[in-house]
């Protein structure tokens, strides 16, 4: 993840979840919605990725209860996350790592958005389990990421509709194909069934799809009681 300690790339960050992601503000908004089902109004929330501080700033705002525990490995995403959510700063902890770094909680919901993608299947198992651990029993867990089929026809169109997206956004053809690109090349995309398996692997159960937008998906389940 360099690009992501890349000064140009952070300046511009905010830009580009509305742009790449179909109903980025939507399904943010989801995301709180499916977390206070479980969550109480003074819950303790896990964010990991949280560099850039977009879901920090949605959620403190709507739930002036909560406050919340950030991970993030980039210490440039991090100080931007700060500058986000500069007037909930009392209620938001920023911790610069992986997920071990994070507290052990308990927490009482936890979530991970537009970041699995980031981790090979190795990784993503061991963070999935981690922050399994933190989490009081029962508690909701939101996540969301690309997941796609990856037999080739049906990636490979998925993919093209994802570039599509972006282009009809007005992004520069030759920054979506080159993100189309590094995206096959880069990233560790698993197909929905995958990611679903990973989630009972880890422990979570009562998992449902609450969000597909393109080629993102989104999950909401709850630690095992």
């Amino acid at each position: 993840m360099s690009h992501f300690h890349d000064p140009a790339m952070i300046a511009h960050y905010h830009d580009g979840p509305p742009i790449f992601v179909p109903g980025f503000a939507d399904m943010q908004r989801m995301a709180r919605v499916l977390l206070a089902e479980r969550a109480p109004d003074d819950a303790r929330v896990l964010v990991l990725g949280a560099g850039g501080g977009l879901e920090l700033k949605a959620f403190a705002d709507s739930q002036p209860g909560w406050t919340f525990d950030g991970v993030d490995p980039s210490r440039a995403m991090l100080d931007l996350a700060r500058r986000t959510v500069a007037a909930h700063a009392g209620r938001v902890r920023l911790h610069e790592g992986y997920v071990d770094v994070a507290p052990q909680g308990p927490f009482d919901a936890a979530c991970c958005l537009l970041t699995m993608h980031f981790m090979a299947p190795p990784e993503r198992r061991h963070a999935l389990r981690a922050l399994h651990e933190r989490l009081e029993p029962g508690s909701p867990f939101v996540v969301m990421h690309l997941s796609i089929a990856q037999e080739a026809p049906e990636r490979a169109r998925w993919m093209a509709r994802d570039e599509a997206f972006a282009l009809a956004n007005g992004v520069a053809p030759d920054l979506a194909r080159r993100r189309r690109e590094g995206i096959l090349a880069n990233l560790s995309v698993l197909a929905p069934g995958e990611d679903e398996a990973l989630l009972r692997e880890a422990g979570f159960e009562d998992i449902d799809v609450f969000y597909v937008g393109g080629a993102f998906r989104g999950w909401v389940c709850r630690s095992r009681a």
